[in-house]
């Protein structure tokens, strides 16, 4: 998108995630926190970006593309994962959302990327105390 109206803004389709998704994956990569993460972890890059395309259109349009599992994903990269780097990932959502997309849709993108950030966190942080042995 080239400008700032409103108007230049889009709803949720096929076409504007992938927009979406590209332009975003631009900024994580660029960004001085998330971009080494990233960078470490994906190696094909047009690939990965296919994939959370497909994520974000079963998520949003129940398209039933995206055939991953995002935890164990996760989980192989969690030494390198904190929880402040998922604020920073939300933030940058959020701007390129709410630049990119109707305030509607960018709400609902920010709502359901809020959710899988705290399902990711329970699976890559949560620990329960151990049990002792109480006989």
């Amino acid at each position: 998108m080239s400008g700032d109206t409103a108007s230049e803004r889009r709803g949720i389709d096929e076409d504007s995630l992938r927009e979406l998704v590209e332009a975003f994956y631009a900024r994580v990569r660029a960004d001085a926190s998330l971009g080494p993460v990233f960078d470490d972890a994906i190696h094909d890059w047009p690939e990965h970006l296919d994939r959370l395309t497909d994520f974000w259109s079963s998520v949003m349009l129940t398209s039933g593309r995206y055939k991953g599992q995002p935890v164990p994903a996760h989980k192989k990269h969690g030494d390198h994962i904190t929880p402040a780097l998922f604020d920073r990932w939300l933030a940058l959502w959020a701007e390129t959302t709410g630049e990119l997309m109707t305030p509607d849709a960018a709400a609902a993108l920010q709502l359901k990327a809020a959710r899988i950030a705290e399902s990711l966190q329970l699976a890559l942080f949560f620990k329960l105390p151990g049990r002792g042995n109480a006989a």
